[in-house]
């Protein structure tokens, strides 16, 4: 059974749709002009807005003859068809949002005057049209304006037919009762369409209150403000409001802008970029914008509240994007717009940005956040931004001269410049990574050229104020040439090495890039000179010359265009050879460059981070970011992104790393988390290793890899073990002060070195070792070399001939372990006897750590002792003069290359507290058997018949 209100709706809704249908015969479509289309710019603008309210009419119809169609079918089948059936009902929100397109659509026209101006084209047309029209209308004086009559019939018919929609709905949910299954939805109807009512009764007063205004305005105001999308929603005029400091003579407040007019100055503010900040004494307020703050004072308090609450509910409708539904005032209350937005802004104002757009996040009138500013001659930035500034990480974008080359800076900002770490890829392929501070390279960091350069160069090193300053390596490549030293404002300014590929070694001091004082010269015979130089290392002035073989020239040298090297001086043959140690293995640099102050630019930004309490914010710019090699930043195309790996992508956040620090702190546990922290490249400790392994390659690799830098290299790493562990006391006091609890006192130096020997340097050896051995085998190469001829000599003997010349008795021979075939004797038997012990000392070459290769040598003298017990077949303790013959022969079977870098190089790097106690007399032992397998009568097959082991000692 259908009620009496639905029988009302389907007569509402069929007037309805035959009224639109005849003002669409009658008003629109005779407003549309056929051909041809206006030739002025506002004609064209005029036809656009009547074409699309020609569309909303035609789809406000359609919606219409569906609402009918479902009305219909109610009446028709209302046992089978329930009233939520309705369009009105089940489709309120579609039915509310054709007739919100409507009235829009019609508003704009009623703003530019669109129906006034189409309706003088056609004047006569539409006075032979009044009696039509007075059908559609209710109240049209035939005396008005002839084009007001097309503008009242295309919106009273819509406003008679939603105040009919709310009367009829509300009947019918008082008919169906409060516990009918559709009263929900029939309150959702009259409420969706009692809002509709008050929108566009405000939509229409907006409409007017603009289209009165052009008439106020004349000249460029009016051709700059009046646009159909403009609505007026306060004029200082209605509501009086002073300005400064901009002191505007009249004060607009449109939907979508905010406009100040001077004179014919036009000030047009977007809306989405004005935050409003409430006054002290009621009677001011003020506006924040991007380049101008503005204050409002009204005459009174009321007037001050007018503008603020509109100028706030505008900002808020522009930034939702829409107008609010319902109206504020019929029940909601107004939300402030958020302190946060996203916009677009060109700047204006002469500046740094002036000309600049900027795109993204804003706050209070500043970029604040992630966003991108792009400057019409092709610069371009993408970062963070804080109060306006750069600031956190960023890419800026510069164009050169030259067509598409760029200098692209990834990079930490701090308040608008440059600080803390960055990679900057120039337009002539040079690379700089380091650290920055004010804009400028300041700290550590590296230049290197591009892999085409024709000068080729690298520079790792400390840098002040964009300049070389401080302990830095630089590379010349065509040189073929490294300075090792002191650099000031750009220039090798201090003491310095120069090593040159040809393998000669220069120590003395520099001044402006020049060589000033005495200074000494290694030639890669070993010769020596001490004396003064030209810029290019030539001899020139006074100096003496020490010759390999003890010889010496002391006087002047010169050299000449020509003439080659020419001296006057004494040259002295009877001087006795010099000490090899003195020339071959003279160190360079020691005690000219401490090495606690060598690689502060490194350690520092560390020590930086541990002291700020390791915020997040900071770990980028102090500790570096992982990127793609040099090469790949080269091939990149997208210059304006930076592919790079986040520690919390690996390792968890700082938070994460500082607790699992805490959770490892015993002993057992420590160093298998110093071991993984240390190689993970994304935890503070890997970093700050990889960074220390770079400058020591830079230092000791290629063209570095010379033997009077060992001591150097030997003593860096050792200082780099003890920066480690004082890095790891830093994580380990921040983890415990976030929980509130304090790291024991201070190590005392005795206990810093026993963890820094037996704990972190076995770690850190490994990332160093390739580079540190190079310059051991170098050093110890001519030792080397005659150990290698006593090892080929000693070969040759069977083992029974080289026990006896080696002096060792024979009850301690273990010939029960040699197995002979029918044709063989004891004496061709090689490489048998001790042969547990032989191969365990081959074991001390697949290890870098120095306490496991003193393990082994340890093992291999268990091994000898234990073979002797079971040929004795008691257990026996092997005096010092039996020890020594068996533990040369075992060396000499061994046949390990290099061995006297193995063991010089355990002697430098083992604990200090293995002093004196038995690794230290096994490798003493080992070393006494070194020493002697060098000897001549080793080398040269002259046996003597005995040798007494107490010589060794």
């Amino acid at each position: 059974m259908c009620n009496p209100e639905e029988a009302a709706l389907l007569r509402l809704e069929e007037v309805f749709s035959a009224t639109l249908a005849r003002v669409n015969s009658y008003v629109l479509q005779p407003l549309l002009p056929a051909a041809p289309e206006p030739s002025d710019p506002w004609g064209r603008e005029c036809l656009r807005l009547l074409q699309q309210l020609h569309k909303s009419s035609q789809q406000l119809r359609e919606v219409t003859e569906e609402s009918l169609h479902s009305l219909q079918e109610r009446l028709r089948h209302p046992d089978s068809t329930g009233l939520e059936s309705l369009l009105l009902l089940r489709g309120a929100d579609r039915v509310l949002q054709a007739h919100i397109e409507y009235i829009e659509s019609y508003t704009s026209c009623m703003v530019v005057q669109a129906f006034q101006k189409a309706a003088k084209r056609r004047s006569e047309y539409w006075r032979g049209q009044r009696k039509a029209l007075r059908q559609l209308l209710s109240g049209v004086s035939s005396e008005g304006p002839v084009g007001a009559s097309p503008g009242q019939a295309l919106h009273q018919p819509l406003t008679h037919h939603v105040q009919q929609y709310v009367l009829l709905l509300l009947s019918l949910g008082d008919t169906i009762g409060e516990h009918h299954p559709t009263q929900e939805l029939v309150v959702n109807a009259v409420t969706l369409f009692g809002n509709l009512q008050s929108f566009m009764k405000q939509a229409l007063d907006q409409a007017a209150a603009t289209q009165a205004l052009w008439h106020t305005l004349r000249g460029r105001p009016r051709d700059v403000l009046c646009t159909p999308a403009h609505r007026l929603l306060q004029d200082s005029q209605d509501v009086p409001v002073t300005v400064a400091p901009l002191r505007a003579e009249r004060v607009l407040l449109f939907d979508d802008a905010l406009v100040l007019l001077q004179g014919h100055n036009v000030h047009t503010f977007d809306l989405k970029l004005v935050w409003v900040d409430p006054g002290q004494d009621g009677c001011t307020f003020y506006l924040l914008t991007p380049e101008e703050d503005f204050s409002f004072c009204a005459k009174d308090s009321h007037g001050q509240a007018v503008w603020q609450w509109k100028v706030t509910q505008a900002v808020r409708q522009v930034l939702r994007g829409k107008k609010d539904f319902p109206v504020l005032g019929a029940g909601l209350e107004p939300s402030q717009p958020p302190a946060c937005r996203c916009a677009e802004y060109t700047f204006r104002a002469a500046g740094r940005l002036c000309q600049a757009t900027y795109e993204g996040e804003w706050c209070r009138a500043r970029p604040h956040g992630k966003g991108t500013l792009k400057w019409p001659d092709g610069r371009n930035h993408v970062g963070n931004f804080c109060q306006g500034l750069e600031h956190g990480f960023g890419i800026r974008l510069l164009p050169q001269a030259s067509e598409d080359r760029f200098d692209c800076y990834k990079c930490h900002w701090r308040e608008g410049s440059m600080c803390g770490y960055g990679i900057c890829e120039y337009s002539t392929d040079e690379v700089y990574k380091g650290y920055f501070q004010e804009g400028l390279r300041h700290g550590f960091g590296v230049l290197e050229s591009g892999p085409q350069a024709p000068q080729p160069f690298r520079y790792t090193g400390h840098w002040e104020r964009g300049q070389r300053s401080g302990y830095g390596i630089d590379e010349d490549g065509d040189r073929g040439e490294r300075y090792i030293g002191m650099w000031q404002d750009g220039q090798r300014h201090g003491p310095g090495v120069v090593v040159t590929q040809a393998g000669v070694c220069y120590q003395g001091t520099f001044q402006a890039d020049k060589t000033v004082g005495p200074g000494i010269l290694l030639s890669e015979d070993d010769s020596l000179y001490e004396g003064t130089f030209t810029r290019d290392l030539s001899l020139m002035g006074k100096g003496k010359v020490t010759f390999p073989n003890g010889f010496t020239l002391e006087g002047s040298f010169g050299s000449g265009a020509g003439r080659g090297l020419y001296t006057q001086g004494v040259l002295d043959t009877a001087a006795l050879p010099p000490d090899p140690s003195s020339t071959c293995k003279r160190q360079l640099g020691v005690g000219a460059f401490p090495v606690e102050s060598r690689w502060q630019g490194v350690y520092r930004p560390f020590r930086d981070f541990v002291c700020a309490g390791c915020p997040r914010d900071l770990q980028e710019a102090l500790l570096g970011f992982d990127v793609q090699s040099s090469r790949e930043l080269r091939r990149s195309q997208d210059y304006l992104c930076c592919e790079r790996t986040h520690p919390e992508d690996s390792v968890g956040s700082m938070e994460d790393i500082l607790e699992e620090l805490l959770q490892h702190r015993e002993p057992k546990a420590l160093q298998p988390y110093l071991r993984k922290a240390l190689n993970n490249s994304l935890h503070p400790l890997g970093k700050l290793l990889r960074t220390l392994m770079l400058t020591f390659q830079a230092t000791y690799a290629g063209v570095g890899a010379n033997k009077h830098l060992q001591e150097l290299a030997q003593e860096e790493v050792k200082q780099h073990a003890r920066e480690l562990w004082a890095a790891y006391r830093g994580l380990l006091r921040v983890a415990l002060q976030r929980k509130g609890q304090a790291l024991e006192e201070d190590e005392d130096t005795e206990t810093r070195d026993l963890q820094v020997h037996g704990l972190v340097l076995p770690l850190v050896l490994p990332s160093f070792y390739s580079e540190l051995f190079t310059l051991y085998l170098l050093l110890h190469e001519r030792e080397d070399s005659f150990y290698s001829q006593g090892i080929a000599n000693l070969s040759l003997f069977p083992d029974t001939q080289l026990l006896e010349f080696l002096d060792v008795q024979k009850h301690l021979w273990p010939l029960k372990d040699l197995t002979l075939t029918s044709n063989q004797r004891y004496s061709l038997v090689r490489d048998k006897c001790f042969l547990s012990a032989t191969e365990c000392l081959q074991k001390i070459m697949t290890t870098v750590d120095p306490r496991e290769k003193l393990e082994v040598l340890e093992r291999t003298y268990g091994e000898i002792e234990g073979t002797v017990s079971r040929v004795l077949g008691r257990e026996y303790k092997l005096p010092m003069d039996d020890l020594l013959p068996l533990l040369i022969y075992v060396v000499s079977r061994a046949r390990i290359q290099h061995l006297g870098a193995e063991i010089h190089l355990i002697r430098d790097m083992m604990d200090p507290n293995h002093t004196g106690g038995l690794y230290d007399f096994l490798l003493t032992a080992l070393e006494s058997c070194y020493e002697h397998i060098q000897k001549e009568d080793m080398r040269l097959h002259r046996l003597p018949g005995h040798w007494h082991s107490r010589e060794l000692w």
